[in-house]
């Protein structure tokens, strides 16, 4: 069974007992989840350095429905079987790359039964993609069946962007372009946010890479509330957007 969580490496080793010196801590970070009451965790991976700083470790390995996350598995997998002829191609929610934007469910619902059970299960299998598990073709990351920790949203989405997954590289550049958002003279960011229930509870992710100077660093937010008025993909860019802040990104000097 494949796994391509990076934290998982380090907890193979022995993480927890014994924290391999490339896995640091990053405790000041619990002050930008206490100012919106939230639970989370928050993993920035530095590729150049191979270091990770890491907030909540122990929630970083647990599973959480995947919700807007997987709808860059979704895209890959799309992509690779013809169901996204290219990221234009007009769907439901209008053109696929507005409907990527927009997190629309109505347009990956859409492509889920266009690429069909079996062949999203064969694909599931394939990567390893969280605990793998279908129910409805067209609600199954909404519905916690599919389930996935951070450190593995994480894994995925480094090997997405060094076109590392065992996809056709077109699938992969297509979705990578897809997830960048902002593109100035000192930084390209580009992420992916969504968020989803599990009982009382709302699960959000932010998750992606900031490059600066052709360095990528790779991050993943998990987050949960149970306010039922949180606008939860402006909370997840508000804290995401303040840890990489505090990290001394956006200057283009990393």
């Amino acid at each position: 069974m494949k796994r391509f969580g990076l934290l998982l490496i380090a907890v193979a080793l022995g993480l927890g007992a014994c924290t391999p010196n490339n896995v640091k801590d990053a405790k000041e970070w619990q002050q930008h989840f206490a100012k919106h009451k939230l639970e989370g965790s928050f993993m920035l991976f530095d590729n150049g350095q191979g270091t990770f700083r890491v907030y909540n470790i122990e929630r970083a390995k647990e599973r959480f429905v995947p919700a807007g996350v997987f709808e860059i598995f979704l895209s890959i997998t799309g992509l690779q079987t013809g169901a996204i002829s290219d990221t234009n191609m007009v769907t439901a929610a209008g053109p696929f790359h507005q409907a990527f934007r927009n997190g629309s469910a109505i347009a990956f619902q859409e492509v889920a039964r266009a690429i069909g059970k079996d062949t999203l299960q064969h694909w599931l299998d394939t990567v390893g993609f969280g605990n793998k598990k279908i129910s409805r073709i067209d609600t199954f990351w909404l519905d916690n069946s599919l389930q996935i920790s951070a450190d593995e949203v994480l894994g995925f989405t480094k090997q997405l962007y060094f076109n590392q997954l065992p996809y056709q590289r077109r699938a992969q550049e297509l979705t990578a372009g897809l997830m960048v958002m902002e593109k100035t003279d000192k930084f390209i960011f580009a992420w992916k946010s969504g968020y989803g229930n599990m009982g009382s509870k709302r699960i959000g992710w932010v998750t992606g890479w900031i490059e600066e100077n052709r360095h990528p660093s790779f991050f993943v937010l998990n987050f949960e509330t149970e306010n039922p008025s949180a606008d939860m993909n402006a909370l997840g860019m508000e804290v995401t957007r303040a840890i990489l802040g505090s990290e001394g990104f956006y200057k283009g000097e990393k």
